[in-house]
């Protein structure tokens, strides 16, 4: 009789809110790296297993600082993969730092961050923020209507889409801000009627982004200013799971940019849901935050077995040789500043908790965190935004 050799355990961080105003993607994002952990303790590729200790913040920003500090007070991690807003982000990385830990952001987000303990798994402001605002002054105009929560990521998204509309020629007609998990967006809806924006720019999440799509949709019933085909919303946020949970026909015709959507057609994005079906269930849909959660737990997998250690050192040095073939297309980091090359997407929702692919990159795009590219100029480029963005107030960090 033959017994299995015991195979050295990992202990690794995950920390998702899972309850909370944006719980819907908390779960989601909780989920892929769950799928991910348990593919690779199975897959017999590698010589550990990774064993997660999980941790739910409930939405609450200074949680993530605590209990992370919990996690890794005992010493035996070094890897933490969770996080979805940048405020909880921010709050955490000093922890992180303090225990010389590393920490894995599977979240789009607003760039202008350089930290060295955190490896950054969504996408950055050039592969999501840049191409929606492209898009949309080509094809829409230049004047947008901005409603946002109140917190840095919406701040500095919302920088970034003024920026690039004033070196266009167009402006932010206004930009309003609400708490996070707030659903008091009547307001919103009074502003838009009297500015008529070209489109609206949504930073809002979880809970008050949905109201806000709700009641978007009931106005227009009455209002043709409230359809898409009138005055879209846009969003770089908006996913699969969240359009379940805005539901009927106020979830459908609106335009998001991202790197991975569910309707990429390819066989690993097939096989991925196959696979996240067969885990979770059949109604599951996956999502750029399941998959930037699951690619988190294969790569730093495959660092720890390419460096033959957990250490974060060895860890960094082993990422910069190895490319994953992810559900959105191959992937990987960047040395220069611990961000992944993505492959940039701009979709529409439709039926179904679904989009329909719009435009796709050609290629995987260097990730740009400071939007050092905007400042140089683009040779035929027919909206070339150098020259604004040479004079605009851009951060080179976020305070």
């Amino acid at each position: 009789m033959h017994t299995r050799t015991k195979m050295p355990k990992i202990e690794i961080g995950v920390l998702f809110s899972t309850s909370g105003p944006y719980s819907a993607v908390g779960v989601e994002m909780l989920a892929g790296a769950l799928m991910g952990i348990e593919e690779v303790n199975r897959s017999g590729e590698f010589e550990f297993q990774l064993t997660p200790t999980i941790r739910d913040p409930g939405g609450d920003a200074v949680s993530y600082a605590t209990l992370g500090r919990e996690i890794l007070s005992l010493g035996a991690v070094k890897h933490v993969i969770g996080c979805y807003t940048s405020w909880s982000r921010k709050e955490i990385i000093p922890v992180i730092e303090k225990y010389d830990a590393l920490l894995w952001y599977p979240s789009h987000y607003e760039g202008f961050e350089s930290c060295a303990n955190t490896i950054y798994t969504g996408a950055s402001p050039n592969q999501h923020i840049v191409p929606l605002a492209r898009y949309m002054i080509q094809n829409h105009g230049a004047n947008a209507y901005c409603c946002g929560s109140n917190y840095v990521w919406p701040w500095e998204n919302n920088r970034v889409m003024r920026a690039m509309l004033n070196a266009a020629g167009g402006d932010v007609l206004a930009e309003k801000y609400l708490p996070i998990g707030s659903t008091d967006v009547d307001g919103f809806i009074d502003d838009i009627r009297q500015m008529k924006p070209d489109f609206i720019f949504n930073t809002l999440i979880g809970e008050s982004s949905y109201a806000f799509f709700r009641k978007y949709h009931e106005v227009g019933l009455s209002d043709p200013t409230f359809r898409p085909e009138t005055t879209p919303i846009v969003s770089c946020s908006l996913s699969e799971p969240e359009l379940l949970q805005i539901g009927g026909l106020a979830a459908v015709g609106h335009i998001a940019s991202s790197v991975y959507f569910e309707t990429i057609d390819s066989q690993v994005n097939r096989s991925f849901i196959q696979r996240y079906r067969n885990r979770f269930g059949p109604g599951r849909v996956t999502s750029a935050d399941a998959e930037a959660s699951y690619n988190s737990v294969t790569l730093l997998a495959q660092a720890i077995h390419r460096a033959g250690s957990a250490e974060i050192d060895a860890v960094r040095g082993a990422l910069s040789a190895i490319t994953l073939d992810a559900p959105q297309g191959p992937i990987w980091v960047d040395p220069d500043n611990n961000h992944c090359y993505l492959t940039p997407r701009l979709a529409r929702s439709a039926k179904n908790a679904s989009f329909d692919i719009l435009e796709t990159e050609s290629a995987p795009v260097k990730p740009d965190p400071y939007l050092l590219s905007l400042r140089q100029p683009v040779a035929n480029d027919p909206l070339d935004l150098s020259t604004g963005f040479k004079s605009t107030s851009l951060p080179m960090s976020w305070q």
